[in-house]
């Protein structure tokens, strides 16, 4: 695309159009331009802006041309003046030019010869060229005119420029075009080449967004192109999750007859045993599960999730799944093509025995259907308001009677075959709410509602004649009103033995309400939990508390509140897993950070920063973890007692890796001001001092790893750089970048790679993978990708689209992915679902012989489904502490944490069926590779089929989720 600026058409401004045409042509020109009308000089205007844009794509292939050839330039310069004489005298080609020709290369393809001469002049042409091109694409129609005035008045040195400007952009234009013919239209996608060859080594190239990533092929390769990656035998089942989604749903948390409470987090619907420490997962949803609602038989359950869309802009139509809580098996899938946006609320019938089942979607116009689930036929339809509807329910003894409630109304709805009419509920002298939060069914049939304004109010059927314009007949009145709690009733629970139970927004109360609705007994939650989003009946005297805060407290009026599940409130980007003990540490935009036991599935400490915390490491001793925070603030904590050991600060801008060095002598910490820092470490990571800076790249640094003789770095940036770096001699670039590709790198968290490239799917942006890890053993790889998917491919990963086993639990972007010190397990985090899941690492055979790297004590516990069962086991497992509040850093903390102590290896044989259930459903769903052709028309998980090549990352069309098994469902699009 050529330049705007070097069009032959006349330029916006009339001042200037007018003098340039004088100069070069007759007057007869001048007067069709002066007689010009407003509206040509509009679209023409609108034209050069709609140019500009155009030419985003063409800019960012220009800088990265131009960032390779200042890179090779400078190489060239390092060079010896003999060797470059001879490569000029012996090639006929010099150092610049051929940077200049293979930075265009696209799939195989090159550009055309041309002189030394003519190479200077483009370099330098361009570099004039981006220049200008930036600061018209940052303001379009302003930069236009200014560049456009001053151009053509500033004289024959001017023009001289921007015709080599012209010809330099033509020159550009006309080199991505040839990249173009081997790509999609898109120019946003990742690319392969053919395999080749320059004066450093042979090399694999790969191209995202225009951008050519050169990756050096190690010395023990004979021929990359017989390397062939396979599906790696390892496989991931979900054991457990952490977190719980209160902060922004209600009426979410039940107990079940089987004693495990049922909530959910992500797209997971979790059925949890405090008693016994063990988890179920129902994994039948493909988004954010919303809203849940559990049957009259107290066994199976309907959730709605909202919609989504996957990779290639597919939706993901929202629906409504019940399943069987005991099986975890689907039952019915309803409302696909139905609901908009979302599920918003949902509830069973009751006097029919739950036949059916009604649903508020998140449209504007809030439908509200009814349902006869099992026939997975739809009855009846109606809008409801557009305003916001918060709850609806069946009323428990009249089946023709539907109630919905949300912002300044309460509607009555009666169900009459098809039909659906509405009687709005009429406050009359009392006072209307802002919002009628929640509602319950009284045992005489009277419907209570609680209100934002503190207020319950009783509604009671009338069956005598109204006066005149106060309503009709049989139409619900308000009959009582209780001040019940200052500021908003958010939620009510009726128990079985008819008290009711309340739970307050701002005064954090639960208040128990005797049969005549008089307070009895009351309790408040401490303030650290948050407010109360759900209560629900537990066991005996006990309740279940939601928070606000995404805490699940079990408590009684008599002994207070105890932590049974919590997470994080705000999105997760921060992992890191300790060397030698089965704990990891998290941080999230919340500003919290906090230690997990990985055994027992509990939290040991918590600890509140004064920032945003974004990454995370641990000091190889294990007693110090180093968290970077999105300021350029970063600490250093006992691992611990939670203590300050250290605070530093490197720049303003958002820390994106924390990286101790393999003897943890050093520290690198990666921002997003493009420079890596390197710190001295001594005293088991008590003590640092600045070494030194990494600078050279172009873009904010996003992964980076060390060898294992803590001397070089290997880092990637934003702009898709594969950079290696000298520590010793002064944290130093190393411009030959095939010196490095023999190194064995300690860890490989890079997503650059020639040991990596074969993650990336085709089509890429280069932003589709967050994270990415290697296994202890270098076995296998585990990637988080934008999708909500968990991958696990064979390590090396040398092949382009090579194949994986994919896993979806996430509703969000997964941000993280790292596996415990012995790779028994693998822990990631999601963004903002705010989840974290742990899965466990099984091999694909019925039974597995574990090495003494492999299965340890810890492993034992974790496949027991009662812990208390191997309590003879010299382990010590920690009960639920009510945290207090976190403290602010820096203000040091002391804490009486118990640590497992590192486990011995053992070996013992482990049946991959003592994970979870036994039977068909699986505690984990794996979504296998679409380049897996079925061998049959009945969809398989544990398929060993041959793959061929494909997008990896490709979402499959028709991937069976385990507790769908057996049934005629499958997942949609």
């Amino acid at each position: 695309m050529e330049d705007c600026t070097a069009k032959s058409e006349p330029p916006v401004c009339n001042s200037n159009s007018t003098a340039m045409l004088n100069h070069h042509g007759p007057g007869k020109e001048d007067d069709s331009i002066s007689a010009a009308s407003a509206s040509d000089v509009q679209d023409r205007l609108s034209s050069l802006e709609l140019r500009v844009q155009q030419q985003e794509d063409e800019i960012t292939v220009m800088k990265a041309a131009l960032a390779d050839v200042l890179r090779r330039l400078a190489l060239s310069e390092d060079s010896a003046a003999a060797s470059a004489k001879k490569q000029a005298s012996g090639k006929g080609q010099n150092p610049l030019r051929e940077a200049y020709s293979m930075s265009c290369i696209a799939n195989g393809g090159s550009s055309g010869r041309k002189s030394h001469r003519d190479s200077s002049n483009i370099s330098v042409a361009k570099k004039e060229t981006l220049s200008s091109a930036a600061k018209r694409g940052s303001s379009a129609k302003r930069g236009m005119e200014r560049s456009q005035s001053s151009t053509w008045d500033s004289g024959e040195d001017s023009r001289n420029k921007l015709v080599k400007a012209a010809s330099t952009s033509k020159l550009l234009a006309k080199v991505a075009k040839n990249a173009e013919k081997h790509k999609d239209p898109v120019i946003s996608q990742a690319k392969m080449s053919t395999r080749e060859r320059n004066q450093e080594g042979e090399y694999v190239k790969m191209f995202m967004r225009g951008r050519p990533i050169t990756m050096f092929i190690p010395s023990d390769v004979e021929n990359s192109d017989d390397i062939r990656t396979e599906l790696p035998p390892e496989r991931l089942k979900l054991e457990w999750v952490y977190g719980y989604r209160g902060r922004d749903c209600r009426a979410n948390v039940y107990l079940l007859p089987t004693g495990e409470i049922v909530y959910f987090i992500a797209s997971v619907v979790v059925l949890f045993n405090y008693e016994e420490r063990t988890q179920r997962h129902y994994l039948g949803h493909t988004d954010c599960v919303k809203c849940l609602a559990v049957h009259p038989d107290k066994i199976r359950i309907a959730t709605g999730q909202i919609a989504g869309v996957d990779k290639d802009g597919r939706p993901l139509q929202p629906h409504v799944r019940v399943w069987d809580s005991v099986s975890l098996s689907t039952l019915q899938m309803i409302g696909q093509g139905v609901f908009e946006r979302g599920v918003g609320s949902l509830a069973f019938s009751k006097a029919d025995s739950g036949t059916h089942l009604s649903v508020i979607d998140d449209s504007n116009e809030h439908m509200l259907t009814v349902w006869d689930w099992q026939k997975k036929s739809k009855i009846a339809e109606i809008k409801t308001t557009n305003e916001v509807v918060l709850a609806v329910e069946f009323h428990p003894t009249d089946a023709n009677t539907i109630v919905t409630c949300g912002k300044s109304h309460i509607f009555f709805w009666t169900w009459s075959g098809t039909s659906l009419a509405r009687k709005q509920g009429i406050f009359g002298k009392y006072e209307k709410p802002k919002f009628v939060q929640c509602l319950a069914f009284l045992s005489n049939g009277d419907i209570l509602t609680g209100d934002s304004g503190g207020v319950m109010l009783i509604w009671s059927r009338s069956n005598v004649e109204p006066a005149p314009g106060k309503g009709p007949k049989g139409a619900f009145q308000i009959s009582r009103q209780i001040k019940a709690h200052d500021g908003s009733v958010f939620t009510l629970c009726q128990m079985r033995n008819g008290t009711l139970l309340t739970g307050g927004g701002k005064d954090h109360k639960i208040i128990l309400w005797d049969h005549d609705l008089n307070p009895e007994r009351e309790i408040e939650v401490p303030d650290q939990y948050g407010t109360i989003r759900a209560v629900a009946e537990g066991k005996g005297e006990q309740f279940l508390v939601g928070t606000s805060r995404n805490f699940i407290l079990r408590g009684t009026f008599n002994d207070g509140f105890q932590v049974e599940v919590q997470g994080h409130t705000d999105e997760l980007w921060g992992l890191a897993t300790h060397p030698f003990r089965d704990t990891f540490l998290t941080c999230a935009q919340d500003s919290q950070v906090c230690l997990w036991n990985a055994v027992d599935h509990t939290l040991e400490w918590t600890r509140l920063l004064d920032v945003h915390g974004h990454c995370a490491d641990f000091h190889p001793s294990g007693a110090v973890v180093a968290i970077g925070t999105k300021s350029g603030k970063w600490y250093a904590l006992d691992a611990e007692t939670r203590d300050l050991v250290a605070i530093h600060t490197d720049g303003n801008e958002q820390l994106s890796v924390m990286r101790y060095s393999v003897d943890g002598a050093l520290l690198a910490v990666g921002s997003h001001d493009n420079f890596i820092y390197l710190y001295t470490v001594s005293d088991n990571g008590r003590k640092y001092s600045r070494y030194g800076k990494c600078t050279g790249h172009s873009s904010y640094i996003t992964h980076l790893d060390w060898s294992p003789d803590n001397k070089f770095i290997m880092s990637n940036s934003g702009d898709y750089e594969i950079l290696y770096w000298d520590i010793p001699n002064g944290c130093k670039l190393i411009r030959n970048r095939s010196e490095c590709k023999d190194i064995d790198w300690a860890t490989y968290t890079c997503v650059l790679g020639f040991h990596v490239f074969g993650v990336w799917p085709e089509g890429s942006d280069g932003t589709d993978i967050n994270a990415l890890i290697r296994s202890h053993n270098r076995k296998v790889i585990a990637l988080a990708d934008d999708f909500c998917k968990v991958h696990l491919f064979q390590y090396p990963c040398s092949r382009f689209k090579a194949p994986s086993h994919k896993y979806g639990a996430h509703s969000s972007h997964v941000t993280n992915v790292s596996f415990l010190h012995r790779d028994s397990h693998l822990i990631s985090t999601g963004g903002k679902d705010t989840s974290i899941m742990q899965w466990r690492l099984v091999e694909k055979t019925p039974s597995l012989v574990p090495s003494d790297s492999a299965l340890g004590l810890s492993d034992t516990l974790m496949l027991s489904p009662s812990p208390r069962g191997v309590a003879s086991l010299p382990l010590t497992p920690l009960t639920p502490q009510t945290p207090t509040e976190p403290p602010l850093l820096p203000l040091a903390t002391s804490t009486n944490a118990v640590i497992t102590p590192p486990l011995t290896p053992g070996a013992e044989v482990v049946d991959i069926q003592e994970v979870g259930l036994t039977g068909p459903t699986a505690n984990g769903r794996q979504e296998s590779s679409p380049d897996s052709p079925p061998p049959s028309n009945e969809p398989t998980l544990t398929s060993d089929s041959t793959l061929s090549p494909k997008d990896s990352l490709e979402p499959s069309d028709d991937t069976a989720t385990p507790s769908d098994e057996g049934t005629p469902f499958s997942l949609p699009c």
